[in-house]
């Protein structure tokens, strides 16, 4: 439907994006699901008052932190490239697309603030409005990431608008983004990813420990909570990756044979 891409710079842009997206990626995993998996560990520690889960919280927001830190610079990098190395797409259908990344941008924000208060609120909130200033982090993280997988699965199948002379026209934005049905099969295999990668890496990390001989309580609490999560998520990943192929099968079968 868009035609061929005249671009001098073409496969370097590619590598370029690819190897942004490499880096990033992994980031995004952690940031949908560590926050959630800390809440979770802090509601344990207000539901038994055993100091335990307090001290997990704890020492995993500081990973939280560094990360959303780390993350902050890539994400940046790759919003620069969209309007760096594919000048002439986002001029063309920055109107359609556009609205994504706005909120997106919102979503970041909200979660940089309320991520500064849930680090320094430790030891200067009560217990239960610390939890409190926990829940939009969560809610922040998933609406960033929602926003952007609703984008690419814009890219993936254009709709909500029209080609008239070589500019996009009968914009129809809501439709394109949140009315997309390529969209939801991606929504649900990343968030499931993303529990799956932050789970398996914690669990590793103190699996490690276990190698090295430090098998105490809090060794064992901290492997068991992740890797639930991360062994939870993984059958269903199964059927989702099932639905994920079928859809690409469908509606992109050169992209299929590709992989």
């Amino acid at each position: 439907m868009l035609g061929s891409v005249a671009q001098d710079y073409l496969f370097e842009a590619r590598q370029v994006q690819a190897l942004s997206f490499a880096v990033h990626i992994p980031l995004v995993c952690f940031g949908i699901a560590l926050p959630a998996i800390v809440m979770y560990v802090e509601w344990l520690y207000l539901r038994t008052g055993d100091e335990l889960y307090r001290t997990l919280a704890r020492r995993w927001t500081r990973l939280m932190a560094a990360l959303f830190a780390v993350g902050v610079v890539t994400g940046t990098i790759l919003s620069f490239e969209m309007g760096l190395l594919w000048p002439a797409f986002t001029a063309k259908f920055g109107a359609v697309f556009g609205l994504g990344f706005a909120i997106e941008g919102f979503s970041f924000f909200m979660e940089a603030i309320f991520i500064g208060i849930y680090i320094y609120g430790w030891s200067r909130l009560s217990p239960r409005a610390h939890f409190l200033t926990g829940i939009p982090v969560v809610i922040s993280g998933f609406t960033g990431s929602w926003m952007v997988l609703m984008v690419n699965g814009w890219m993936n199948h254009p709709t909500g608008f029209r080609l008239q002379d070589g500019k996009a026209v009968d914009v129809h934005t809501l439709d394109a983004l949140f009315g997309n049905s390529y969209f939801w099969h991606e929504l649900v295999h990343m968030y499931l990813a993303g529990y799956m990668v932050t789970g398996f890496v914690l669990a590793a990390a103190y699996a490690f420990a276990r190698l090295r001989g430090r098998w105490g309580r809090y060794e064992r609490t901290a492997l068991a909570v992740p890797l639930t999560v991360a062994a939870l998520a993984s059958p269903v990943q199964v059927i989702v990756g099932d639905w994920n192929g079928r859809a690409v099968a469908n509606q992109q079968p050169t992209k299929l044979a590709a992989f």
